[in-house]
């Protein structure tokens, strides 16, 4: 695989996406120079869940540098959001309005650069949510899922504790919120990327998790692939649970979206460039 040259870091363009009850989420853009390309692709990045050591209002800072990244290496449009809940994306989190965000995303940018191919990119719980997200757009070419959750019995098994960590960590701010608990709870159970995996298969899936993920067991990891059942599955031998500062997980997972694009357009990049 060749990249391009390297050239300086392309700008970062805000965004609004609106989302499902009119909820305005934060985000930013990179667009590739567009001059002598035959085939353009895109790609999302949606972060995870805030975390003890990262609170709702920094969440997902770092993704505009994956944007980036992949923009001048691979000369590729990008895009990242905040869910809502976290930066300055408004609303209070709901599972299952994360993935009417992840919709949301989807389609803003399909309509912003009209990529031939466009692919998701999540990590933790974002990977869930845009896999979930992902199935139900013809618009999605591929996924990547990093370090994510095949399912969440887990919080549904606690959602108390659940919320307790939602508003500690600022994703939910309001006292009033949710105001239909028992919906809010409900969606726990009924937002599963096992089962969107499945009905994925018909397009191309990397799975990567770290071996020594302390949050998402390696084996929620075997039962997507396994669900997919022609997905791509990569163990980061000693990552822990933050793939996305691990090199060698942020590698991996851009080269095989750049791979995969071309193997799907049946193009070498000396021939899109």
């Amino acid at each position: 695989m060749t990249q391009l040259s390297k050239s300086p870091e392309p700008a970062l363009e805000p965004i609004e996406v609106r989302s499902a009850g009119g909820v305005s989420l934060e985000g930013e853009l990179v667009r590739a120079p567009s001059v002598g390309r035959r085939k353009s692709n895109a790609v999302i990045f949606f972060h995870g869940f805030p975390s003890a050591d990262v609170s709702s209002a920094d969440t997902g800072r770092d993704m505009p540098e994956l944007c980036q990244r992949i923009c001048v290496d691979f000369g590729w449009d990008a895009m990242t959001v905040r869910f809502r809940g976290c930066g300055q994306s408004g609303g209070e989190f709901s599972l299952a309005r994360w993935v009417d965000d992840a919709a949301s995303a989807i389609r803003f940018l399909k309509a912003e650069v009209q990529p031939d191919t466009l692919w998701i990119c999540g990590f933790g719980t974002g990977g869930s949510v845009g896999l979930v997200a992902g199935v139900d757009s013809d618009d999605v070419t591929g996924a990547v899922v990093v370090g994510a959750p095949a399912d969440f019995d887990d919080w549904a098994a606690d959602p108390d504790q659940l919320l307790a960590h939602a508003r500690k960590a600022g994703v939910i701010s309001s006292t009033r919120f949710p105001p239909d608990r028992q919906r809010w709870d409900a969606e726990l159970k009924e937002v599963r990327a096992v089962e969107a995996a499945e009905r994925f298969r018909d397009r191309p899936l990397l799975v990567l998790h770290g071996s020594e993920d302390e949050a998402v067991p390696h084996f929620d990891a075997r039962v997507v692939a396994d669900a997919h059942g022609l997905a791509e599955l990569r163990f980061v031998q000693g990552g822990g649970h933050q793939l996305r500062h691990d090199p060698r997980a942020v590698s991996v997972l851009l080269a095989w979206l750049d791979r995969t694009a071309l193997s799907q357009s049946g193009q070498s990049r000396d021939q899109l460039i």
